[in-house]
């Protein structure tokens, strides 16, 4: 019994005198170790009758746990004192001047959509948004996604909890639903009714199941819809032909148009640029090779009914790429998941000067 206690006093005395965690870890060493004082009295319960083995061995777990607990408390305490002398010794002094030559920089993703907003503003497009979180029938069924299209297979979703009408909710695959909800506009439709045109940009944030050098499960994309009575396929590739030499800054960039599928476009091309792969390296403009980059085609009429807008009546395109990859392409850049790592150092070397605005008279890229 007193052995006990003059462990027990001996050892809690340490332990507030601990000053540090290594001289903490000493004392559950001396008291708890394989050699330690408590351990040594748990090793004589072998050579004690029962009744007395049961008593003293009740004595020494409470003994081993009221030191347990002291030992976890003091670490605490001891960890807050070291965090505390840490942080008035790493003190910043926030008032300090920042270096002059640490000036902002525009991303390459921001400075891409504003050039592409530029291009096509001065084509008579206008800036359209909406949500990230969509809802099934904008993001799939309205685009001439049924349930059961076997399209659906070429998004991997983000699928979010229904509803509490029912309706399932996802993380918008594509811009596209953008253009849903700006032809179901009431504004909309009555501009249309009365003989105007519809020409929106769509520049935003999109998701997918996918993550590789190629691939984030965040990206961007922008899509472009021209809606009225006469627009036609020769429209779209003068378009797009004129978008690509300027995003480019390349006056004859060779194009052509492919044959292709989407749900929501019927005719539906892809759009390749000529390009050079002469000792491994791309050139944009040269060469006898060719790169896809955009998608596009003459908007499918159940799109257009599906959105109360009356197929028989207007018809018009729509197109998509994606930012990260046209960025890519421009300004050499080897990985899209460096786009996102906040690395200043890479922002430093393909970032821009944010008072230089794109646009088509003053210049886009650098």
């Amino acid at each position: 019994m007193d052995d006990l206690q003059t462990i027990r006093a001996e050892t809690l005395a340490a332990i507030g005198a601990a000053g540090d965690l290594r001289a903490l870890d000493a004392v559950r060493v001396a008291a708890l170790g394989k050699s330690g004082r408590v351990t040594g009295q748990m090793k004589t319960l072998g050579g004690m009758a029962p009744d007395q083995r049961k008593e003293f061995g009740a004595l020494i777990n409470t003994l081993k746990g009221e030191i347990e607990g002291a030992l976890s408390a003091r670490k605490v305490e001891l960890d807050r004192a070291a965090l505390s002398a840490r942080l008035e010794n790493e003190r910043i002094d926030v008032s300090l001047p920042a270096r002059p030559e640490r000036v902002g920089h525009i991303h390459p993703l921001s400075q891409t959509m504003d050039e592409v907003c530029a291009v096509f503003g001065e084509m008579g497009f206008v800036w359209a948004e909406g949500p990230d979180v969509e809802d099934d029938w904008h993001n799939f069924e309205s685009l001439n996604f049924p349930p059961d299209h076997p399209a659906r297979q070429m998004q991997d979703t983000f699928f979010l909890p229904p509803r509490a009408d029912g309706m399932p909710m996802v993380l918008r695959t594509h811009t596209s639903p953008v253009q849903a909800r700006t032809l179901l506009d009431p504004a909309t439709q009555k501009m249309l009714k009365a003989g105007g045109s519809l020409r929106v940009i769509v520049p935003g944030r999109t998701y997918r199941v996918d993550s590789d050098q190629t691939h984030s499960p965040m990206f961007h994309q922008v899509e472009g819809l021209v809606i009225d009575r006469v627009t036609h396929m020769g429209h779209l590739k003068g378009c797009l032909t004129d978008f690509c030499r300027a995003f480019f800054e390349i006056d004859d960039l060779p194009l052509r148009f492919r044959p292709s599928y989407f749900p929501f476009t019927e005719p539906s091309a892809e759009v390749d640029i000529g390009c050079s792969w002469k000792g491994g390296e791309l050139r944009i403009g040269a060469g006898d090779s060719w790169l896809e980059i955009l998608g596009c085609g003459m908007v499918h009429p159940n799109v257009l009914a599906n959105c109360g807008v009356d197929p028989n009546e207007f018809q018009g395109f729509a197109f998509g790429m994606g930012i990260e990859r046209i960025a890519m392409l421009k300004y050499g850049i080897p990985d899209l998941r460096t786009f996102y790592e906040s690395d200043l150092r890479w922002l430093r070397h393909y970032g821009f000067n944010p008072l230089d605005v794109p646009s088509l008279t003053g210049g886009l890229g650098r």
